[in-house]
């Protein structure tokens, strides 16, 4: 691969390592692009009409928030991203004009979130209340547990079998079209970087635009690779990938096991194994985070309505069901909130904006690093992304000891040799056999199931 800091086509993005597979490419030419799940990068684009120089023909520039974070245009303006708010967080975090944190009313919806249920709350408030059409979002696919699928929900069933999150590959805004066909507003849950490719569709496409009612972001810190679930069922007891029949990260109280369950034993017997979140995160998942996660600035969703994460800075008491930190970015966000707020759908309290960086200090300092490591980047050759509209510089000298800044230089000097990332990447498609979902399974009873709590041995 030459080496080279500008992208301008899609795959000039994908080979070099910035493509975040959220799917924006598919939405925006859909005729020609289809989103494919590989084992160790994620989701990634392909040709759909055989040429294998399909994508070299694409311009990336308007379309790829692995190019443009946070939903820019190649101007460095973002139409839907409203400016001002809290000056003190403004630097770090983007606009935020409240700062809040509460819980779905629903006590089963509270439950099954990864938090506090209130993306979920609110999605369904959107549904019931506000006459929106649909929404938006990822669950586990059906037939193969590894694996995500884009959905469009109507109902509160359907938003309940997307609840909590979801720690692998997910490329959502590949059902953007669905929104834009619908007769009235819809809303859309994804990662920060889904919501930016959303964003940046929604300036090319007065369809889209128009009927996109709501945003949601979650806040992220990076996405796993499917290479990563496999290695952390492994850890669990599984052989293969096909052993695997269901994966739960989080969640059913806060911030839940992970828990993964393995096809039924030759008695009969499905086997349910669980690890706690923070040793299934931080000894596994994390590994497995491709690097355009590394070289992210923005994780929490800057072009969003409403982003939403977990209240770090609250001590964690056992069987606790969990709270949400919401960060209101727009004036139609803060109207959705107030009026789910009103309506019961979620009890909030607000807080003061010191509590963002208390909750968050891991992603501060991710955040934080960027400079370095893109300035490490560019003197190695490796393609970075264009980020724009603050001075990332002042983050790093604010927000990391010296050590820390030295270390996200010369620590990205080690990744670009381990990595191999001035080096075109190759991605291999990922196939798993399907497998009947559980709910359908007539052959398990579930009193047969046998549930083990900790890591198996």
């Amino acid at each position: 691969m030459t080496k080279t800091t500008s992208l301008p086509t899609l795959d000039q993005v994908v080979s070099g390592h910035l493509c975040n597979g959220c799917g924006a490419c598919a939405f925006a030419h859909p005729d020609k692009i289809e989103m494919y799940d590989t084992e160790s990068h994620g989701r990634r684009p392909r040709s759909t009409i055989g040429a294998t120089d399909e994508l070299s023909t694409i311009s990336a520039e308007s379309i790829c928030p692995g190019v443009n974070p946070t939903g820019v245009n190649p101007t460095g303006a973002n139409r839907h991203v409203e400016v001002g708010g809290i000056s003190e967080l403004r630097g770090s975090w983007g606009t935020v004009f409240e700062v809040w944190e509460g819980y779905a009313c629903d006590d089963e919806i509270r439950f099954r979130g990864s938090s506090g249920g209130v993306a979920t709350a609110l999605a369904l408030h959107a549904l019931e209340q506000s006459q929106f059409e649909g929404v938006v979002h990822v669950r586990a696919k059906e037939d193969a547990a590894l694996l995500n699928e884009t959905v469009f929900s109507q109902s509160r069933e359907s938003l309940l079998k997307g609840a909590g999150s979801r720690y692998a590959p997910a490329s959502p805004c590949d059902g953007l079209q669905r929104i834009a066909e619908s007769d009235r507003p819809c809303v859309f849950i994804g990662k920060p970087c889904d919501v930016a490719g959303a964003s940046m569709a929604r300036q090319a496409n007065q369809d889209l635009d128009n009927k996109l009612g709501l945003s949601m972001a979650i806040f992220c810190a990076g996405e796993p690779s499917i290479e990563g679930t496999i290695e952390l069922a492994k850890r669990l007891g599984a052989d293969s990938p096909e052993q695997i029949e269901r994966v739960r990260y989080r969640g059913n109280g806060w911030p839940g096991d992970m828990e993964v369950t393995l096809q039924p034993d030759e008695n009969g017997v499905r086997r349910t194994e669980s690890i706690p979140y923070d040793r299934g995160w931080g000894e596994v998942l994390q590994r497995h985070r491709p690097w355009r996660c590394h070289v992210c600035a923005d994780h929490t969703g800057e072009s969003a309505d409403l982003s939403i994460g977990d209240p770090w800075y609250r001590p964690r008491q056992p069987g606790d069901p969990g709270r949400s930190l919401v960060l209101v970015r727009t004036e139609r966000g803060r109207r959705a909130l107030q009026r789910a707020m009103h309506d019961g759908y979620v009890k909030m309290e607000r807080k003061p904006p010191s509590v963002l960086d208390a909750s968050q200090p891991h992603l501060l300092r991710a955040q934080s690093s960027v400079w370095g490591r893109v300035l490490a980047c560019k003197m190695a050759g490796v393609a970075v992304p264009r980020h724009r509209g603050r001075r990332r510089i002042v983050q790093w000298l604010k927000h990391l000891r010296i050590r820390e800044q030295m270390q996200s230089i010369l620590g990205t000097w080690k990744r670009v040799k381990r990595k191999r990332l001035n080096t075109s990447e190759v991605s291999k498609e990922f196939h798993v056999s399907p497998c009947d979902p559980i709910e359908a399974r007539s052959d398990i009873h579930p009193a047969r199931e046998l549930v083990t709590i900790g890591e198996s041995q």
